[in-house]
């Protein structure tokens, strides 16, 4: 079986966690882009797609291989679907999870139970070189709803106050291999695991 080296356009431990995981049985080494020296890129883009797309594109330009990005954040019907693109960087640009938690529940403190209902949203672009004229995009949704207050110390992000009803806990207590039984992200990244291992898309 043939190996193909894939950059994964993140520097978030979360997601390279994450990514490492999903794809530990398939044919992709995923190298994470610090690991060529290339930094983020400014995330200019005014929706989930086209932020994914311009970290791809980078990616691939700056380490010569095909990328995968993915964009990612929570929807919050209460707040007219905020945090959404700016989820990383709610409480301001370099805020921790803590901090964007912290300004979610604040924001929502008034809101009662049965109005705090949100959904997890991810698209994964993946491009075979920087000026690739048809990227494979996937997405994925997680419905929920934001809890009180952050229970569980597994996952990052906003997984300590997501509600997931199905098993009725946070996302941050479900163990690992639940959670990528479910999450958004594995939904995106098993629609690009069908499309790359389809004999009609060239993958190089």
């Amino acid at each position: 079986m043939t190996t193909k080296t894939i950059i994964l356009a993140s520097n978030n431990q979360g997601k390279i966690r994450e990514f490492n995981h999903l794809l530990i049985n398939t044919d992709l080494e995923i190298i994470p882009q610090k690991d060529l020296a290339i930094n983020d890129v400014e995330e200019t883009g005014l929706s989930f797609v086209e932020n994914a797309i311009l970290k791809a594109r980078h990616a691939a330009q700056q380490g010569g291989f095909p990328a995968i990005a993915d964009d990612s954040g929570i929807e919050v019907d209460a707040l007219h679907g905020a945090p959404g693109i700016y989820s990383a960087r709610f409480a301001g640009q370099g805020a921790s999870d803590t901090e964007n938690i912290a300004l979610l529940l604040s924001r929502l403190a008034a809101v009662p139970e049965a109005h705090r209902s949100a959904r997890y949203h991810c698209v994964i672009v993946y491009m075979r070189h920087a000026t690739d004229p048809m990227p494979i995009i996937c997405q994925g949704t997680w419905e929920g709803s934001v809890l009180y207050t952050p229970r569980g110390t597994q996952g990052f992000g906003y997984d300590p106050v997501f509600y997931v009803p199905t098993h009725q806990c946070s996302a941050a207590e479900l163990p690992a291999a639940i959670k990528n039984q479910l999450s958004h992200r594995s939904q995106a990244l098993q629609a690009l695991q069908y499309i790359l291992q389809s004999m009609s898309y060239p993958k190089n």
